[in-house]
């Protein structure tokens, strides 16, 4: 079973998948979960967002035998494309190594908690741009409220 915490500040209500990442043998189980979403799919990269989506996508690419793909919120080392996209609570920008997603790339994005999905829509329009395709979205929860 899938949970999140809940914390109140200011008006903004965070969830959180720690519990989850914290524990063996519910972290297995999500993976697994999520594993199981990709049997048959035809992709070659797996990206997620920092910070909690790339303990996910790392331990998938390690069991997909996938490439893996950096997307993270400041600065990386090489040259990189961004995007710059609304929060619930904000603004954001992302940015991946443009030398990661090749024309013709099946990508699949994975992350922690899905609550607007503006990450995944400018992530989506990132990957496009470069002339990636992606095949799927996975997330452990997906807040419908």
């Amino acid at each position: 079973m899938l949970s999140a915490f809940r914390i109140i500040r200011k008006k903004i209500i965070f969830r959180d998948v720690t519990s989850i990442l914290e524990d063996p043998e519910g972290l297995q189980l999500s993976i697994r979960e999520l594993q199981d979403k990709l049997e048959g799919m035809d992709f070659n990269i797996v990206i997620g967002p920092e910070s909690r989506g790339f303990i996910l996508e790392c331990r998938l690419h390690i069991i997909c035998k996938k490439h893996l793909c950096r997307s993270v919120k400041r600065k990386l080392p090489c040259e990189t494309a961004s995007i710059k996209y609304d929060l619930e609570y904000g603004s954001a920008e992302i940015e991946i190594h443009k030398r990661s997603i090749k024309p013709g790339d099946k990508v699949v994005i994975v992350d922690d908690l899905m609550a607007t999905g503006g990450t995944a829509e400018a992530m989506i329009k990132l990957i496009e741009g470069l002339g990636g395709e992606v095949v799927e979205v996975l997330c452990l929860i997906e807040l419908m409220d």
